[in-house]
This record gives structure tokens, C-alpha cells and sequence, in this order.
């Protein structure tokens, strides 16, 4: 038997369809409490497809789905999470328990991973990313969206994993090998907004509101009335992947479109849950969110437990008070490393580029904590303090998928730059306060861009999504043909990673510098610290060169094209790493051009 339930509470009736093809039977569902509705079926049960009908209308799938195998606009179907048998018991969190900070995340797609893009798949390259160093394994959007391929943010089912992928069962058995290796697993869920194509959940209830707007339209209604059962919908669905999938932490995506009034703030309620969980689970759980706040608040503990819960004392408490989130993405230090490195500087990067400004990075984390954003036209961000910030609360990057897909051709940052260039970029971001993140086939130097595709299935949606790209990138000088088509097969099939490629050259090269690095940011305690307010950084703009300080470790960079002598503040130094053939001659260390090295003082 199975208890199908929907919540729909301005329904005159519901009813709930179960079967297949010409089978299906359909079952009256009884009005209970808010707005819910219930109903027992004897013969349903795992593996049961069935979809649900609100007044007499069309046959919906479920807005808890945790199963779409005939895609988004199909019959949802029983999945029974319980059924499997989970082998890593022993299972005590990524960095055996310590938590995500200060750990290696490796953000990648599932469908472009490997050729096969699917979970099963992945699976196979568990052995390198555990020789690589990596500690958290961050897969994009599982959720089901339209088509077999896409970059898995237009979802519209958050509940189920992508049938393409393997489905629900498919994930369950990649947690339980990525904990068997010793990796955490991070999924990345989007509740700011819902794709276009497949999205039902208006014949259900207040799901969105007009009363905020979002870049993609109307918000997820998190504040008007009716928001109490659509924040449960989201919470739920958090705290079910670390139950029933066991997952190790959650990226949530702009949470900055996240667009609540309430007193009590969707991620404060959602930290609070999560932190509750954590403590019956008996491992760390963990929320990272990508916000483009700039706000050190994002990461602040929420209101202690046994505060003020009601009222105009509860408001003002919010105010002082953090949201909860274990970290957030800092993209102030990418487009720092970014703008440095290629000289772009359209755009966001129009701030950024400067030696000083990357110093200001490492050492406080935002460059727009408060001043004025040329970008934005107005004052942006708030302070942090590095006297008491933990630096790992914040991920530091040379590369995410944002960063190179949204580019006109999805370039890797390693097209535009010399080896030596992303060698510095790599040190930079692995011996610093921050916890480190590498975007699939960074850490090779990866030949294949990693492009916007969708595999959208209503030609009118698809035409517009094609029409639109092309346009958005020739306002920038793009002539249409040198834009992918984000429609076209050959889009996809273009930014699948090639495993092959990883011992060549200059690829292999770029590898070995990688791990050196990681293997040395293990193995040193003062390298893995979050103390921001022990980090100094000196530099030389005329000269093109920069030397970072973390207690007795040096990381000295030569931005120029020439070899020269980089100053050192103390004496006598020994090199530990080295991109090329670093030498201490007293009080400096002579590096080629587009060169670092790593140094041990005393």
C-alpha cells in the first residue's frame, strides 16, 4: 500500500490516477488539514507510475516527484528511498568528519563528465579525483529538467533526479562509492525559480507570487500567502537529500533571488533544520551558498536557539543576526585572479585587474565591501573583519562553470593564458585562507570549452532560447555563427571532457602541478588555517610581481613575460614547489616569465 498526498488548498476536488497506459485506475482523494489531501492505495507501491488530477483537470505529476522516467511532462513514479542498502555505515563526513572547509571541492556536470554523461559513468573516474586530493565532489543540478541535456538550472522538478542521468537509484549507489573513496558529495539545487517547460505547480497552489520579481520572472512565493507550505516543499527537499541520499552539503544557487520579507528568513529557517538534522544523522551537514551580495551576514550563525520567535522583536533580531550558511562562493576573488591574468576588463571585470586589488581579495575577501561598483552603478557589499572571519567560510576559485560557460564560446581560462599564467592562478587559490574549488578539467588544463546547451523539447521555447543567445553575444561584437547553437547536439558533444588528454604535454604538466599542490596544502597545517588576519601580501606593479605570506610559507609570483628577481622579507628560504626553476640567491628568488614557486622560510 501507498499513501499518495498533495498539497493543493484552494482544490474543489483531487484525485490521483495510478497504472499505466490503458490500467490506470483513479482514486478520490479526502480534504484533510491545510490544505492537504490524502489517499490510501492497497496495490501501489515502489516502481507505481501515477499522476494527479485537481478538478477535473488534466493529469499532472507530482509536485513532490521524486521519479520523472518518462521526463518532466510524464507520470511521476513511486521511488521507496529506503530500499537501499548503504555500505559506507562508517560514513563520518568529508575530511573524516571535520566538515567541507577548508577541504578540495571539485564542481563538475554530470553530462559532460564523461561521453556517457550519467551517474554510472562518473563513477568510473572516482579513482583520479581521490588520487587528486579531492575531498567534495559537487555535482550541478541532478534535478529533472526538459530533454536529455542541459546544465540542469531550468528544472522543474526538484524532488527527482534527472532520468538521463540514472534516476534516483542511480545517485543513491554514487554516494555510497564516492564515501567508500573517502569523497563528500555536493549537490547543487536551485530554489530561486523553475524552468519554463514542464512547470505545473500553478494548477496546485500559491507556488509563485507577483509581488516579487526575479530575472526569471515571478518569484518563488516565500513570504505571501500561502508561503508556509511552499518554504516546507523547499526545506523538505533539502533535508530529504541528506537523509534518504545521504548527501554531505548542498550548493544553493543565487540565493540573493531568493526574495523573502519574512522575520525569519528562508535560509535562516532552512540553517536552523539542517543544523537539527546534523545532529540526529551525527555528521556534518553543510549549506554553500553562491550569493552576489557580498555580505559577510550570509554566513553568520542565525539567532540562538530559544530566541524571540514572534513579532517586531523577532524583525529587528534578523537584522543582527546571520543566515547560517556553512560558506558562500566569493566571486571578488575570481574575477580578481580572472581580470589579472587575461587583462579582460568588460564588464564585471571593470573594477578588477589590478595587483592591489587581488592583495585586497586574499586578505579581506571582497573588493566591493561597500564602495562603489562601477558595474552595478551604486555602492556594493559589506565588510568582512578579518580579525575574526574564517577565510574557509568563502570558496576561492580560478574557474566555475558560470565563469566559462557564460562565455560567448565557453573558453577555459587556460585558452587565453600561457601554462606558467595558470600555474600561478592554481598556487594562488590552493594555498589560500579560502576553501579551495576546481571546475572539472581544470586541474589538467582541459582542451574542450565547456558551453551553454539545452536539449528543449517545444520548438517555440527552442527557437528563443537559440535566437537569444546569438543576439545577447552580437551586441559585443560576436558575429551569430561564431556563437554555439545552445540547441544543436554538436554544442554538447563539444564540451565533454576528454579523458585522454590528461598525461600529455603540457596537460599532464599542468596535472602534476596541481597535485604537487594539493599534496602540500594537506600536509601543512598553516596552509589549511582560515586566519585571514595572518595572511600579507606585497607586490610591485611596476615590476609585475607578487609574493603571498602565510606563516612561514611564501608563494612568489612573476607576472611578468621576463625572468627576474622577486624580493623576499625574510631569510634564508627554500623552495618547496616550483612551476619552472626557482632559485634563492639571499634575499630573492629568481623565477622565469610567468612563474611561481612556493617557499619554506627558516
Amino acid at each position: 500500500m501507498h499513501t499518495f498526498t498533495l498539497w493543493a488548498p484552494d482544490a474543489g476536488q483531487v484525485s490521483v490516477q495510478v497504472g499505466a497506459g490503458d490500467a490506470l485506475v483513479e482514486h478520490p482523494l479526502r480534504r484533510g488539514d491545510g490544505g492537504w489531501w490524502a489517499a490510501d492505495v492497497e496495490d501501489a507501491g515502489h516502481g507505481s507510475d501515477y499522476a494527479f488530477r485537481v478538478d477535473d483537470g488534466p493529469p499532472t505529476p507530482d509536485p513532490r516527484s521524486a521519479w520523472q522516467p518518462a521526463g518532466v511532462h510524464g507520470p511521476s513514479r513511486v521511488f521507496d528511498a529506503s530500499a537501499y542498502e548503504w555500505h559506507g555505515a562508517g560514513w563520518a563526513g568529508p575530511q573524516a568528519g571535520n566538515g567541507i572547509l577548508g577541504g578540495l571541492v571539485y564542481e563538475l556536470h554530470v553530462g559532460t563528465f564523461t561521453p556517457e554523461g550519467t551517474l554510472a559513468a562518473l563513477e568510473q573516474h572516482l579513482a583520479e579525483l581521490a588520487a587528486l586530493g579531492v575531498d567534495v565532489v559537487e555535482l550541478m543540478p541532478v534535478a529533472a529538467f526538459p530533454g536529455r541535456w542541459g546544465w540542469g538550472y531550468d528544472g522543474v522538478h526538484p524532488y527527482a533526479v534527472h532520468e538521463s542521468y540514472g534516476g534516483p537509484a542511480a545517485l543513491q549507489h554514487l554516494v555510497d562509492a564516492c564515501h567508500r573513496r573517502g569523497l563528500g558529495v555536493c549537490l547543487d539545487v536551485v530554489y530561486n525559480h523553475l524552468g519554463p517547460s514542464g512547470n505545473y505547480l500553478s494548477r496546485f497552489g500559491p507556488y509563485v507570487t507577483d509581488r516579487h520579481h526575479t530575472p526569471w520572472g515571478e518569484a518563488v512565493n516565500l513570504d505571501g500567502p500561502g508561503s508556509e507550505e511552499v518554504r516546507r516543499w523547499i526545506v523538505d527537499n533539502a533535508l530529504r537529500w541528506f537523509s534518504d541520499f545521504h548527501v554531505d552539503a548542498l550548493r544553493l544557487d543565487a540565493v540573493h533571488e531568493l526574495k523573502d520579507d519574512s522575520p525569519r528568513h528562508l535560509l535562516a529557517q532552512l540553517s536552523d533544520e539542517t543544523a537539527e538534522l546534523s545532529q540526529r544523522l551525527g555528521r556534518p551537514l553543510a549549506l554553500i551558498a553562491e550569493s552576489d551580495l557580498n555580505d559577510p551576514r550570509t554566513v553568520a550563525p542565525t539567532a540562538a536557539a530559544g530566541s524571540p520567535t514572534s513579532g517586531e522583536t523577532m524583525r529587528a533580531a534578523a537584522v543582527t543576526t546571520g543566515l547560517g550558511m556553512t560558506a558562500q562562493w566569493d566571486d571578488d576573488l575570481h574575477h580578481a585572479l580572472h581580470a589579472l591574468l587575461t587583462g579582460e576588463r568588460q564588464g564585471y571585470y571593470a573594477d578588477f585587474g589590478s595587483l592591489e586589488t587581488l592583495a585586497k581579495c586574499l586578505t579581506e575577501v571582497f573588493r566591493h565591501d561597500g564602495g562603489w561598483s562601477s558595474f552595478r552603478g551604486q555602492r556594493w557589499g559589506r565588510p568582512v573583519d578579518p580579525e575574526h572571519q574564517d577565510g574557509r567560510q568563502f570558496l576561492g576559485y580560478l574557474q566555475t562553470h558560470d565563469q566559462v560557460g557564460n562565455r560567448a564560446t565557453g573558453d577555459r581560462i587556460g585558452a587565453a593564458l600561457t601554462p606558467g599564467q595558470l600555474a600561478i592562478g592554481a598556487a594562488l587559490v590552493l594555498t589560500s585562507t579560502f576553501t579551495p574549488m576546481v571546475f572539472m578539467g581544470e586541474e589538467w588544463a582541459a582542451s574542450t570549452p565547456w558551453q551553454f546547451f539545452t536539449d528543449l523539447d517545444d520548438p517555440q521555447l527552442a527557437a528563443a532560447v537559440s535566437e537569444g543567445r546569438s543576439a545577447e553575444f552580437a551586441e559585443h561584437g560576436w558575429a551569430a555563427a561564431d556563437v554555439p547553437d545552445p540547441q544543436s547536439p554538436a554544442t554538447r558533444d563539444a564540451s565533454v571532457l576528454r579523458w585522454d588528454e590528461r598525461g600529455q604535454g603540457d596537460h599532464g604538466r599542468v596535472l602534476a602541478w596541481y597535485r604537487s599542490l594539493i599534496d602540500l596544502r594537506r600536509r601543512v597545517p598553516a596552509l589549511r588555517t582560515g586566519r585571514l588576519d595572518e595572511v600579507a601580501v606585497r607586490w610591485d606593479d611596476e615590476a609585475r610581481w607578487l609574493v603571498v605570506a602565510r606563516d612561514d610559507w611564501r608563494v612568489a609570483c612573476n607576472l611578468a613575460p621576463a625572468g627576474q628577481q622577486v624580493p623576499l622579507d625574510v631569510v634564508p628560504a627554500q623552495v618547496a614547489l616550483s612551476w619552472s626553476r626557482a632559485e634563492v640567491a639571499g634575499s630573492a628568488v629568481t623565477l622565469e616569465g610567468h612563474d611561481v614557486a612556493v617557499l619554506r622560510i627558516g
